[in-house]
């Protein structure tokens, strides 16, 4: 079977963008498991699959190899690309009245609201559904499938961790570390945008106002990495599955801060589009698919990947994580409705107070 990943190098910004975790754990149906029937049954499906994901492209590499063998028939292919930059191809694509992909994997659930709305996503109940501790929508048009925390991240070769922000609150307001702080840019990454949500419900706008103050670097996750090498930087804020990648392959000393006034909780979504809008009217492969993913077994790559599971009975934590209860139990609230409905308007307020580098 030949399978591509194809790299999205599209420059949109786009906006992103319900409460806490979002839907409901109402009329689902029993957990289900991965059977030598279920087996058989997926060695029958066949035809393609192309599946639109934010998720990084060495970790597709290894899911596509799973799949690949988990659905020997079915063509699966990837569009790799940013969150923004997906829901930007989605909605040229919707313009033209049929979109390119079967399923989409981003980066958290607001965006899975909005498509819902629009009428293009397929309902489906996973049997796997009653197995997860993250809430999902009562109708199955949207499941999380990864978790991605926010934290803060720093380098203890160059600074002490008693000498910065332990916290969110001190990130934004703390002079010590004035100009020696970075974060993502929340016009294009969906996690990015979900964080400054559930900051700005946290602290106020005074949060953005003292972002700008700190003359906060907005920049790729890579950049913010560099410059924590360097000791450019003193603290980030960062998705922890980029530094737990970047301790275990390359051994780095960079270590990540759980931030005293609670971690940002994202859990990323996947969906399935509708036979009137999807690309190649295949809906009970990706039905399948969408229960690999939330399986035991789709789940031990997620982890496997420095993300975490989605899953309440899945132990195994990424390398070098804190358990995903401990961080559940300290974290900050998310409104993914107001991440949706409220998305330009709040883009617009960080764009006041904070400076964004233009797209080149």
């Amino acid at each position: 079977m030949n399978k591509r990943i194809l790299a999205a190098m599209m420059a949109a910004t786009m906006m992103l963008s319900m409460t806490a975790c979002g839907g409901s754990k109402e009329e689902t149906a029993p957990a289900g498991e991965n059977t030598e029937a279920a087996a058989e049954g997926n060695a029958e499906l066949g035809g393609k699959v192309m599946i639109y994901t934010s998720m990084y492209e060495d970790v597709i590499d290894v899911i596509d190899a799973e799949l690949e063998e988990a659905f020997p028939n079915i063509d699966v292919e990837f569009f790799y690309g940013g969150t923004g930059q997906i829901q930007s191809k989605v909605a040229a694509e919707m313009e033209s009245g049929k979109l390119g992909c079967d399923m989409l994997m981003v980066a958290e659930p607001a965006y899975s609201l909005e498509l819902k709305e629009k009428g293009v996503l397929h309902a489906y109940v996973s049997p796997e559904a009653g197995n997860l501790r993250f809430d999902y929508d009562a109708e199955g048009y949207w499941y999380p499938v990864r978790v991605s925390n926010m934290v803060l991240a720093y380098n203890p070769e160059k600074v002490s961790k008693d000498a910065i922000p332990n916290s969110f609150e001190d990130f934004a307001k703390n002079a010590a570390v004035q100009g020696k702080i970075s974060m993502g840019n929340p016009l294009t990454s969906g996690t990015s945008m979900a964080s400054i949500v559930g900051l700005l419900d946290l602290y106020g706008e005074e949060y953005f106002e003292a972002l700008g103050n700190q003359n906060v670097a907005v920049e790729s996750g890579s950049v913010a990495l560099t410059k924590l090498e360097t000791g450019e930087c003193d603290v980030i804020m960062i998705l922890e599955e980029s530094v737990l990648k970047k301790r275990e392959e390359e051994g780095s000393m960079l270590e990540v801060i759980y931030p005293t006034d609670g971690t940002l909780c994202i859990p990323s979504t996947i969906v399935t589009v509708n036979d009137e809008w999807n690309a190649n009217q295949n809906t009970a492969a990706c039905q399948a698919i969408t229960d690999w993913f939330l399986s035991e077994e789709g789940q031990n790559h997620i982890v496997s990947a420095w993300m975490h599971s989605t899953r309440n009975d899945f132990a195994r934590n990424p390398y070098d994580a804190i358990p995903t209860t401990e961080i559940m139990a300290n974290s900050i609230a998310i409104d993914w409705n107001k991440c949706y409905q409220e998305r330009d308007a709040i883009r617009t307020l960080f764009q006041e107070h904070v400076t964004i580098p233009e797209s080149k």
